[in-house]
C-alpha cells in the first residue's frame, strides 16, 4: 500500500510554490510516498480590502490550516515562518524550519524604474506597503516618503504599484526567489537600513504534536541553524507581544557556538525607534530572545509599543 501525506497550503502563487518545494523534497527523500497538496483559504486571503494592522487577529494566514490539521484533513501545513503566531495551538507543533532563503527586503520599482538605492527616490515618492515594520523603517530613513497600504499576493501588489503609479514597493527577496522573479528587485536593503520580519526567508512545517509517522517523514526538511535562529527571533517577538499590528523586526544568525540577534522596534511614523543586538549560547535560543526583548523594553520599546497599539 502506498503511503500518503497531505500538505495544506494557501492558494496564492507564492504559497503554492512553497508547498510544492516541500512536496518535491519529501518526494525525493521518500520515493514511496504519495504527497498531495490541498488548498485552503485563510481569513487573511479573504479580507484584502482591510489593512493587516486593522484586522487585529493573530494567525490571519494560518488559522484555517491549523483547524484542518486538528481535524485530520491534512497531515502538515506549509507556512511562511514570518506568518506564524508565536504561540502554537494545543495539539500542534512546528515539525521543521527549512533552510533559509535570502532574508533581505528588496525594493521593486514601478514603471519609471531608474532606482538603485533609497537615495534615488524623489522627495515625496509614493511607496506601497501593508507592513508596519517596513513603514516604520522606511520613514526613519526617509520621513518625506508617502507610504500607502496595499494588500494581496505578490502579483496583486505589483499590479497595484503599476496601476496606481507608485514609485515602488518593498517585498521579501525570498518570496521573489521562490516565484522565480528575483530580477524584479531594483536593490536590496542593508540590514542597517531595514531588518526583516521575524522568521523571514524560512518555511515552517506544522503538524500534529506526537504524530511520530509524520515527524519522521519531515525530518529531512529540518535545518538546525535556521531553527535556532528563528527560535530566538520568535522568543523576542513573543516577549514583545508582537504581530502584524506592531513594527517589530528581528534577525538572528549562528556564529560558531553562539547566536547573534539584532532587533528593531519603531513608531508608525519612524520618528522614534529602539535598535539593539545581543548574543548568547546557540543551545538556548529562547533565552537570547527573552534577554534582548527585556532590554529593548527597558530602553523605551514599551512606550513605543503602547503608543503604536493605541494608533493601529
Amino acid at each position: 500500500m502506498t503511503e500518503r501525506l497531505v500538505i495544506g497550503s494557501r492558494g496564492s502563487p507564492l504559497a503554492l510554490a512553497q508547498s510544492e518545494w516541500v512536496r518535491d523534497r519529501l518526494a525525493t527523500a521518500h520515493p514511496e510516498l504519495q504527497v498531495e497538496i490541498e488548498v485552503i483559504a485563510t481569513k487573511g486571503d479573504k479580507l484584502l480590502d482591510v489593512p493587516l494592522a486593522k484586522i487585529g487577529d493573530k494567525g490571519l494566514f494560518v488559522k484555517e490550516l491549523e483547524t484542518a490539521l486538528l481535524d485530520g484533513r491534512i497531515d502538515v501545513a506549509a507556512h511562511s515562518a514570518k506568518d506564524m503566531p508565536t504561540e502554537t495551538p494545543e495539539g500542534l507543533a512546528i515539525l521543521a524550519f527549512t533552510e533559509r532563503e535570502n532574508v533581505h527586503d528588496v525594493f521593486v520599482a514601478g514603471p519609471g524604474g531608474g532606482v538603485h538605492g533609497l537615495a534615488d527616490l524623489a522627495p515625496g515618492a509614493v511607496v506601497g506597503s501593508s507592513s508596519l515594520r517596513r513603514r516604520s523603517q522606511l520613514l526613519a530613513l526617509r520621513p518625506d516618503l508617502k507610504i500607502v497600504d496595499i494588500r494581496g499576493n505578490v502579483q496583486t501588489r505589483l499590479r497595484k504599484v503599476e496601476e496606481e503609479h507608485m514609485t515602488g514597493t518593498v517585498l521579501a527577496a525570498a518570496g521573489l526567489a521562490r516565484l522565480g522573479q528575483s530580477q524584479l528587485a531594483a536593490f536590496a536593503f542593508g540590514f542597517e537600513e531595514m531588518l526583516p520580519a521575524v522568521g523571514q526567508g524560512a518555511l515552517a512545517v506544522e503538524g500534529r504534536a506526537g504524530d511520530e509517522r509524520v515527524s519522521a517523514l519531515v525530518e529531512p526538511l529540518r535545518h538546525e541553524p535556521t531553527a535556532l535562529a528563528v527560535r530566538a527571533e520568535r522568543a523576542l517577538m513573543r516577549t514583545l507581544q508582537g504581530g502584524c499590528q506592531v513594527p517589530i523586526a528581528g534577525l538572528a544568525r549562528l556564529d560558531g557556538n553562539e547566536l547573534v540577534l539584532h532587533a528593531f522596534v519603531g513608531s508608525l511614523d519612524g520618528g522614534t525607534s529602539v535598535r539593539d543586538e545581543d548574543s548568547g549560547p546557540a543551545n538556548d535560543p529562547e533565552a537570547l530572545g527573552w534577554q534582548l526583548a527585556a532590554r529593548l523594553l527597558g530602553d523605551g520599546a514599551d512606550r513605543i509599543l503602547a503608543e503604536v497599539r493605541g494608533e493601529a
